[in-house]
């Protein structure tokens, strides 16, 4: 039987909600395997000027995790 958990992370781009969400992703895999999906939560922008400088989103890193053995 698989088991999933859910980590929240905010990443951030000066290009655009897509490559803040890439981003995202990219950072999640480097520490968090058995990745299954992903849930957007929020996208936000900061404004300086009146221009957008950077975008910004709030999404949900799903993953299964690993069988550790000890347990039955």
């Amino acid at each position: 039987m698989a088991v999933a958990s859910v980590s929240t992370i905010t990443a951030a781009s000066p290009v655009g909600w897509q490559d803040a969400l890439e981003r995202g992703l990219a950072r999640a895999r480097r520490t968090l395997r058995n990745i299954t999906g992903l849930r957007v939560l929020e996208e936000k922008a900061r404004v300086e000027d009146g221009r957008i400088t950077e975008y910004l989103v709030t999404l949900q890193v799903i993953f299964v995790l690993e069988d550790g053995g000890g347990e039955g």
